[in-house]
């Protein structure tokens, strides 16, 4: 059963984490702390992944449903979406780099 915005909100932490999910291996998270975040599991080349979306309310359910129809699209050709991930992360990690070498040159 799909999750709605008032269930979200109305979710407390009972003691233990806590797993609700949305469907289609997207889930909310209540961590100990009492943090909602959003997660979904997925698998590639037979094994199970975990990806992390962030935390709710600044990620809404729309948004980690959008994500998650993503995450399905990468599975779909074929591509890793946590290898991707980490791609693009060095790649602006990479860029940033070379802007403050441009600057320092300059």
């Amino acid at each position: 059963m799909a999750l709605t915005d008032i269930q979200i909100k109305n979710l407390k932490y009972t003691g233990k984490p806590m797993k609700v999910t949305d469907g289609e291996g997207l889930f909310l998270y209540l961590s100990t702390s009492g943090k909602k975040l959003w997660r979904m599991t997925y698998y590639f080349e037979r094994r199970e992944r975990v990806l992390s979306f962030g935390e709710y309310p600044i990620i809404t359910l729309q948004k980690a449903r959008e994500k998650r129809l993503e995450v399905r699209k990468l599975l779909a050709e074929g591509i890793d979406p946590a290898a991707r991930r980490k791609i693009v992360k060095e790649e602006q990690i990479s860029e940033v780099k070379d802007m403050f070498q441009n600057i320092a040159q300059e």
